[in-house]
């Protein structure tokens, strides 16, 4: 009885030696599982936000160059007016002539347009940049005067869009209740020095956008009529 007694107590200890590895075992597995699923989640998340983020920042890069896109159209038609506007203006200085009549209508209503004195010349323009006021009455003058084409060398003023009644438009006006737009816009009258009777006229639109500056420039070439 005595050696089976000694030989029950072994085995009841080996298999408490046993059953302790395999609690430990199954316990360390547990352990490892959870480790090894939570790396799995992180790369799961990480997958899915580079996954999200690309298209999102294609997205947002899309609307920025449709808006873009929308300022540069609206620019090149305010720069498109300006050089329009001048060449009506050597319009009405001929048909002024012309009224008058004379020997030579084309070339006195030229002389007049480029270098006269009155309001209908762009004298000032040739040596000062100009911004345009539609609103005005036709002509050129001093910044603050009654005329639709103002010098402003260095204080040319941001355009507002307002309803002058029939229409909206576009003018550096503060008065109208318009609202303010990211545009200035400049005209200046440069001479070819190969040629006293073709004058280039520039007329160009800058505004910024999400800090960077941009410009649209048009330039044509007027010449007497005849």
């Amino acid at each position: 009885m005595k050696g089976f007694t000694g030989f029950t107590t072994k085995r009841v200890k080996q298999e408490e030696n046993s059953n302790f590895s395999f609690a430990t075992e199954a316990c360390t597995g547990r352990k490892s599982v959870r480790g090894f699923t939570l790396i799995e989640a992180l790369v799961a998340v990480t997958i899915v936000t580079f996954a999200v983020t690309g298209p999102l920042f294609t997205a947002n890069r899309a609307i920025v160059a449709a808006q873009n896109t929308r300022l540069q159209l609206t620019a090149s038609y305010l720069a498109q007016e300006g050089v329009e506007y001048v060449r009506a203006m050597r319009d009405d200085t001929y048909l002024a002539a012309y009224q008058r009549g004379g020997p030579n209508v084309s070339r006195d209503a030229w002389s007049e347009f480029i270098n006269g004195l009155s309001a209908g010349s762009i004298t000032q323009c040739r040596t000062d940049t100009c911004m345009l006021d539609p609103t005005l009455p036709m002509g050129v003058g001093a910044i603050g005067s009654n005329n639709s084409l103002q010098t402003c060398s260095g204080s040319c003023a941001r355009l507002y869009i307002a309803n002058n009644g029939t229409s909206n438009i576009y003018t550096p006006r503060t008065d109208l209740g318009g609202t303010i737009t990211p545009f200035t816009r400049t005209i200046r009258v440069d001479d070819i020095l190969t040629d006293t009777n073709d004058k280039r006229i520039v007329s160009t639109v800058s505004w910024n956008f999400h800090g960077t500056p941009y410009s649209m420039t048009i330039t044509d070439h007027l010449t007497p009529w005849q």
